[in-house]
């Protein structure tokens, strides 16, 4: 494994860690047991860091994470997430009070007694412009119960709001080779402002994967059929904001990326690891073959400039256009 420091923070976090979302729910069945060997067989490999969020099953992914950290609290770090089990919209969502309640909710699931890294969940762009949030977790973090704080964004102007503040230690953004906007202007600015870039989504909610088929039909409580085009939540958290015949066109356009690589996927990750601004890659997973076949982005062959340039030409002529939402 290797490992890269969480903005400045001196947190040394490995590159390929994962998220949570998927062993939560909204990702179709779960399967608990399966999603702690998982876990333990991450922990084994050298993962020490794990994303998660407290609606991910209504806080169950917290749990599980638990569990799977239990005698290993010192050597993984976790983060969570608030905001989005009220209205993200509403003021008093970000209240002191409230957010306390939040936190001290998660605390208890992940029986800590301080939060590595504390995420605000994709609020409302009118709530960071505000800006009294963060002074609500700097108090938080005063008392001791986070230790950093992040925040996971929806569009570049959200991720450029919170680099104004300077106590805001992360960003969580969507990037991979069908969003490549944030390399424009935010991915360089956090980078030289020593803020930590955790990537959500690095394969397009499995379009970059290569396996799907434009008849593939997902599962009822899978998000990546009931929020398809934004009927739930945003809809660049779907796809990368793309329709999904159109992401599995434009996929198969992107299988050359595989060619003397172990696979589309590894590929596909490995290329957001190329860039050196990025601290880490978080992807799904709900079995040890994916913790597996995501971790192969460590032994996978690095992109050539001439090849990255193919693929922001790709992106500029052929994606950009059919992104849904703002971004």
């Amino acid at each position: 494994m290797n490992y890269r420091e969480l903005g400045n923070t001196g947190i040394m976090i490995s590159e390929v860690s994962f998220g949570t979302w998927a062993i939560g729910g909204a990702w179709g069945k779960t399967d608990d047991t399966g999603a702690l060997k998982s876990l333990d067989y991450a922990i084994g490999q050298g993962v020490n860091f794990f994303d998660t969020a407290d609606v991910y099953g209504d806080g169950h992914s917290e749990e599980l994470l638990a569990k799977a950290a239990k005698g290993k609290q010192d050597q993984i770090y976790i983060a969570t997430k608030f905001c989005r089990q009220g209205d993200i919209f509403d003021p008093q969502n970000y209240s002191y009070e409230k957010v306390s309640s939040y936190c001290e909710d998660s605390l208890r699931r992940l029986n800590r007694e301080a939060i590595d890294l504390y995420q605000i969940h994709c609020p409302a762009t009118e709530i960071l412009k505000d800006g009294q949030v963060f002074e609500v977790l700097d108090r938080l973090q005063r008392e001791g119960k986070i230790r950093h704080y992040g925040v996971s964004v929806e569009t570049v102007e959200e991720g450029l709001i919170c680099l104004e503040h300077p106590n805001v230690k992360s960003l969580q953004i969507i990037f991979n080779m069908f969003r490549q906007k944030p390399l424009e202007k935010l991915i360089p600015e956090a980078y030289q402002k020593g803020v930590g870039l955790l990537i959500r989504l690095p394969l397009a909610s499995g379009l970059l994967t290569g396996k799907f088929t434009a008849d593939h039909v997902f599962e009822a409580d899978d998000h990546r059929r009931f929020n398809e085009n934004g009927e739930a939540f945003n809809v660049g958290e779907t796809f990368a904001g793309l329709g999904f015949s159109k992401g599995v066109e434009l996929a198969d356009q992107l299988k050359w990326i595989a060619v003397g690589r172990k696979s589309m996927a590894s590929a596909a990750l490995r290329w957001i690891l190329d860039q050196k601004e990025i601290t880490c890659i978080i992807p799904g997973f709900k079995n040890i073959k994916q913790v597996e076949d995501n971790l192969t982005a460590l032994e996978t062959k690095a992109f050539s400039e001439e090849e990255k340039q193919v693929i922001e030409r790709f992106y500029q002529e052929s994606v950009k256009d059919f992104i849904r939402g703002p971004y």
